[in-house]
């Protein structure tokens, strides 16, 4: 693992990345490197943070999902019960397996609208889903945190940034945030080779769902300490790989959710093309889902999962630097030698 990682990490031209993987109750893999600044100038260490794009969803599905475990959320009733300016005819748990439609906004917005989550709140609350919610799946690209979070917040009472910290991550000891407060933000690791991002569809609802607001795949924008401090929380939480793996690590260990709740949750709620990006894939409630088991994969690379069908292990990769997945793949297929279990 360790001299595949650094292969990898020769292979990037922009900052560097972490791995983590977690098996049989103990941490088996916990390395970093690279440079955390476009320039240069720092280095990646063990504490620095980066935002591993959609990576950032099943976090925020983690909030719902607990709030459903207590019995304050129903997974079965309109959204409209918590949310009355909500129109789209929807479920939560239509929301929480992109079943809604809800993926791209017909009015022309900025950037700015990222910073103001009433005002996206507002446009999504108003507008019209792009098929009937429950007729088909496609990934929320931009907007799954603020459906989900809005539900939460209307719940609950505290933004979804505030309730991850205090519900999931500080029981869990997980790095991770959604949020970045000032203190933290020299942690904060550079996103670079944004142009090495290849499109997932050409498809008209792909572009819309993925460009307004705009400012997501620009660098003075992902960088700046504004987007940083923002909650967008379908793509710009921040951790380590550690803090990614741990999720999946509490989750295994039977940690955060009842077994009835994580059984639900990772259980394939609906599976085909998806209507947004175009390609085969099933959906739990908030986790991608396949035959080995649970997870989700982040723009630009990062990757953070659980296997079941194998030995139970937790796996995480994280990079600054752009690109394709065949990064994450080749470290978890060197794990799963060393664990010998067969390559995926």
């Amino acid at each position: 693992m360790r001299d595949i990682f650094a292969t990898v990490l020769g292979e990037q031209r922009g900052t560097g990345a972490a791995v983590a993987a977690w098996s049989d109750g103990r941490w088996i893999v916990d390395l970093w490197g690279g440079t955390a600044s476009d320039d240069g100038s720092r280095l990646w260490q063990r504490d620095s943070i980066v935002m591993p794009y959609s990576v950032s969803k099943p976090f925020a599905a983690m909030c719902a999902l607990i709030l459903v475990d207590r019995g304050r959320l129903d997974l079965d009733v309109p959204v409209q019960r918590y949310w009355p300016e909500f129109t789209a005819p929807a479920t939560v748990r239509h929301v929480l397996s992109h079943q809604a439609g809800v993926v791209a906004l017909d009015v022309p917005t900025d950037t700015d609208a990222f910073y103001d989550w009433d005002r996206l709140c507002a446009l999504l609350a108003a507008q019209r889903p792009a098929w009937p919610p429950g007729t088909a799946h496609g990934e929320s690209a931009l907007f799954y945190g603020h459906l989900v979070g809005e539900i939460v917040r209307r719940v609950d009472g505290r933004a979804l940034g505030t309730f991850l910290r205090e519900e999931v991550c500080q029981p869990a000891g997980l790095d991770f945030m959604v949020g970045v407060p000032p203190h933290e933000q020299d942690r904060a690791v550079d996103i670079t080779c944004l142009g090495d991002i290849e499109r997932s569809s050409d498809s008209e609802l792909y572009r819309r769902a993925t460009s307004n607001p705009p400012g997501t795949r620009d660098p003075s924008v992902v960088n700046s300490a504004a987007w940083r401090a923002a909650e967008v929380p379908a793509i710009n939480g921040h951790g380590t790989a550690r803090g990614v793996a741990g999720l999946y690590a509490a989750l295994l260990r039977g940690k955060l959710l009842s077994p009835d709740m994580l059984r639900e949750a990772v259980s394939k709620q609906c599976s085909g093309v998806d209507a947004v990006f175009d390609h085969e894939n099933a959906w739990g409630l908030g986790f991608s889902i396949d035959d080995e088991g649970f997870g989700m994969g982040g723009l630009g690379g990062s990757y953070g999962g659980a296997s079941t069908r194998a030995s139970g292990y937790a796996f995480a990769f994280v990079t600054g630097t752009m690109g394709t997945h065949a990064r994450a793949e080749r470290l978890e297929n060197a794990l799963r030698g060393c664990l010998g279990v067969p390559a995926i």
